[in-house]
Protein backbone atom coordinates (compact mmCIF):
# COMPACT_ATOMS: atom_id res chain seq x y z
CA UNK A 1 0.00 0.00 0.00
CA UNK A 2 1.35 3.47 -0.83
CA UNK A 3 2.16 5.91 1.96
CA UNK A 4 -0.89 7.82 3.18
CA UNK A 5 -0.83 11.26 4.77
CA UNK A 6 -3.83 13.19 6.02
CA UNK A 7 -3.66 16.93 6.53
CA UNK A 8 -6.55 17.91 8.79
CA UNK A 9 -7.90 20.50 11.18
CA UNK A 10 -8.78 19.36 14.71
CA UNK A 11 -12.19 21.07 14.58
CA UNK A 12 -13.25 20.03 11.05
CA UNK A 13 -16.13 17.54 10.82
CA UNK A 14 -15.05 16.34 7.35
CA UNK A 15 -11.55 15.73 8.71
CA UNK A 16 -12.99 13.75 11.62
CA UNK A 17 -15.07 11.66 9.20
CA UNK A 18 -11.99 10.93 7.11
CA UNK A 19 -9.99 9.85 10.18
CA UNK A 20 -12.88 7.71 11.39
CA UNK A 21 -13.22 6.02 8.00
CA UNK A 22 -9.49 5.26 7.80
CA UNK A 23 -9.42 3.99 11.39
CA UNK A 24 -12.50 1.78 10.92
CA UNK A 25 -10.89 0.24 7.85
CA UNK A 26 -7.60 -0.28 9.70
CA UNK A 27 -5.66 1.86 7.23
CA UNK A 28 -2.24 2.99 8.44
CA UNK A 29 -1.73 6.70 7.82
CA UNK A 30 0.10 9.72 9.17
CA UNK A 31 -2.10 12.60 10.29
CA UNK A 32 -1.00 16.19 10.64
CA UNK A 33 -3.48 18.45 12.41
CA UNK A 34 -2.36 21.71 10.86
CA UNK A 35 -4.06 23.98 13.39
CA UNK A 36 -2.28 22.20 16.25
CA UNK A 37 1.23 22.35 14.77
CA UNK A 38 3.83 24.24 16.77
CA UNK A 39 4.25 27.78 15.45
CA UNK A 40 7.83 27.13 14.36
CA UNK A 41 6.62 24.31 12.06
CA UNK A 42 3.34 25.78 10.82
CA UNK A 43 4.75 27.62 7.76
CA UNK A 44 6.53 24.48 6.60
CA UNK A 45 3.41 22.33 7.03
CA UNK A 46 1.19 24.85 5.23
CA UNK A 47 3.68 24.96 2.34
CA UNK A 48 3.52 21.15 2.14
CA UNK A 49 -0.30 21.18 2.04
CA UNK A 50 -0.26 23.87 -0.70
CA UNK A 51 2.01 21.62 -2.77
CA UNK A 52 -0.81 19.06 -2.90
CA UNK A 53 -3.80 21.39 -2.61
CA UNK A 54 -3.18 25.04 -3.58
CA UNK A 55 -6.56 26.10 -2.17
CA UNK A 56 -5.40 24.94 1.30
CA UNK A 57 -8.72 23.29 2.19
CA UNK A 58 -9.23 20.35 4.50
CA UNK A 59 -9.08 17.46 4.71
CA UNK A 60 -6.32 16.93 2.18
CA UNK A 61 -5.59 13.23 1.86
CA UNK A 62 -2.46 12.12 -0.01
CA UNK A 63 -2.37 8.48 -1.08
CA UNK A 64 0.88 7.83 -2.90
CA UNK A 65 0.83 10.35 -5.74
CA UNK A 66 -2.96 10.89 -5.64
CA UNK A 67 -4.70 13.67 -3.72
CA UNK A 68 -8.28 13.72 -2.45
CA UNK A 69 -9.63 16.99 -1.08
CA UNK A 70 -12.63 16.65 1.22
CA UNK A 71 -14.19 13.50 2.62
CA UNK A 72 -14.97 11.49 -0.51
CA UNK A 73 -15.52 7.98 0.75
CA UNK A 74 -16.06 6.41 -2.67
CA UNK A 75 -12.81 7.85 -4.06
CA UNK A 76 -10.89 6.82 -0.95
CA UNK A 77 -12.30 3.27 -1.17
CA UNK A 78 -11.33 3.03 -4.84
CA UNK A 79 -7.76 4.24 -4.29
CA UNK A 80 -7.26 1.92 -1.32
CA UNK A 81 -9.01 -1.07 -2.92
CA UNK A 82 -11.55 -1.35 -0.10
Amino acid sequence: MPPIKLFALSTCSHCKNTRKFLDENQVHYDCVEVDLCPLDQKDEVIAEVRKYNPSLSFPTLVIGDKVIVGFKEKEIRELLGL
